[in-house]
């Protein structure tokens, strides 16, 4: 018989329901063979935060969604023999696997055994130039700003590494999404480094799993276009994939969602620039020969994933500091909302430019199309919306110098006394800001620092 190993998604993102988890886990429970489960919930802007909460506390800098996701699973995953594999470890594995031992303790949990991989951090064999003077291919310009962190997308071998450890979790910082897949597959199959097909299959496994309930109807529903039943109980997905790369999606049982040959196609070209060369350190992969299948009520059967040589570069997000961010808000309601809205937003711009001349500013009404707008409001400069409703304006600033962040709020603020009438429900913040780019670098380097360590209690 092949053999199969099941892999189920808890989370898709930081942030992800928190809930989403449990059914996943109790579905694997059902599955005859090797179980994962996997949470995704790291983004560029997510790691930048991290790295922020880092910076403030070297024992922080995990995802503070970390005791969110695994409180609800991980007795249910000794129950039934789960493994984790996750990227909860952000801008400090080491510090996410001292948490979960302690989260361990708090529930009861004994004899947990918890491993890492480190490698990502390119400042520990690095410097700040030198990572500055790598060519960029994406982001904000990081030119002349202080680097604050540096982390490159590591691939699925030191994932597998490291459940070769024995251990019954893996936290990661940064790696594809699709390592958190890929990696125990290779582990379970033992699929050698230049088996590019089926490193292919493990791939696009990954990347249906990696954005949760995505796959099963999640961000695909539109209603009345295309409806998704039982939104509200969004089941997530689980994956069956055989030692020779075929791949089924499903998703746990008796949840609400869908896994359709339509919801399963969205989520495969989702981030797909180019679909015969979609790049990762583990292999290049080809998807345009891909074919779907039903296999039954939501399972989709995912055939034809084809694959080559990586590329010889690594992909790296560089973290810079990028200043200040002075956001705030404030609603006018009623008849006439909307020339009371657009009068509170010219006395902003008129009073915030004669002491800013920042260019990163911008002052809106919501609810006018305001995301259809560019930064000059010049698209929406006609009154073809209606003048009753509700509309709330809005006013942003980057900046280095935090008191000219703190000023732009202030003036918002204000408009409760010194502006139109009947404004309310303002809100503000000013928070420091981390700006990224994406770098490319050799492999080598990298490769030869990556590794698998078991983090004791």
């Amino acid at each position: 018989m092949t053999k199969k190993v099941y892999i189920g998604s808890g989370a898709g993102f930081a942030g992800d329901r928190f809930d989403a988890g449990a059914p996943v886990v109790e579905t694997l429970g059902r599955m005859d063979g090797p179980r994962y489960l996997i949470f995704e919930v790291m983004g560029e802007r997510t790691l930048a935060i991290a790295q922020r909460i880092k910076m403030r506390n070297p024992d922080k800098g995990y995802s503070p969604y970390l005791d969110h996701y695994l409180t609800g699973v991980l007795a249910l995953c000794r129950e039934h023999n789960v493994r984790i594999v996750a990227n909860l470890g952000n801008a400090n594995p080491i510090g996410g696997a001292k948490r979960v031992h302690e989260l361990a303790k708090e529930l009861g949990i004994e004899g947990l055994r918890v491993a890492i991989v480190e490698g990502d951090d390119l400042l520990t064999f690095m410097s700040a130039d030198e990572v500055g003077s790598l060519p960029t291919v994406e982001g904000l310009s990081i030119d002349g700003k202080e680097i604050v962190a540096a982390n490159v997308y590591l691939g699925a071998r030191p994932v597998a590494a490291a459940l070769a450890l024995g251990v019954d979790i893996v936290l990661v910082g940064r790696t594809t999404d699709a390592a958190l897949v890929l990696g125990p597959l290779i582990h379970e199959f033992g699929w050698a480094e230049d088996d590019w097909d089926r490193l292919a299959a493990g791939t696009v496994a990954g990347h249906l799993l990696e954005c949760g309930g995505q796959v099963t109807g999640g961000y695909f529903c539109d209603p009345g276009f295309k409806d998704v039943p039982g939104m509200a109980d969004l089941g997530f997905p689980v994956a069956e994939i055989d030692e020779m790369g075929g791949i089924v999606i499903g998703k746990a049982a008796n949840t609400g969602g869908m896994v359709t040959r339509a919801t399963v196609t969205e989520q495969i070209l989702y981030e797909v620039h180019d679909p015969a060369n979609y790049l990762t350190p583990d292999v290049t992969l080809d998807i345009t020969g891909v074919t779907l299948e039903d296999a039954g009520k939501d399972r989709v059967r995912v055939k034809g994933a084809r694959g080559k040589p990586p590329p010889e570069t690594l992909k790296a997000t560089v973290s810079a500091d990028g200043g200040f961010l002075g956001e705030a808000e404030l609603t006018y309601a009623g008849p006439n909302a909307l020339a009371r809205a657009k009068l509170a937003a010219d006395i902003v711009t008129t009073r915030v430019k004669r002491r800013i001349t920042d260019t990163g500013i911008r002052v809106e009404v919501i609810g006018a199309g305001a995301v259809f707008d560019n930064d000059r409001s010049e698209r929406l400069a006609g009154d073809n919306r209606p003048l009753d409703g509700e509309y709330r304006l809005r006013a942003a600033v980057r900046t280095q110098d935090k008191a000219e962040a703190q000023y732009l709020t202030d003036e918002v603020l204000s408009l409760f006394c010194s502006g139109p009438a009947g404004g309310g429900g303002f809100r503000c913040s000013v928070l420091g800001q981390v700006n990224t780019s994406s770098v490319l670098l050799p492999r080598g380097p990298v490769e030869a620092r990556s590794r698998a360590i078991e983090v004791t209690p």
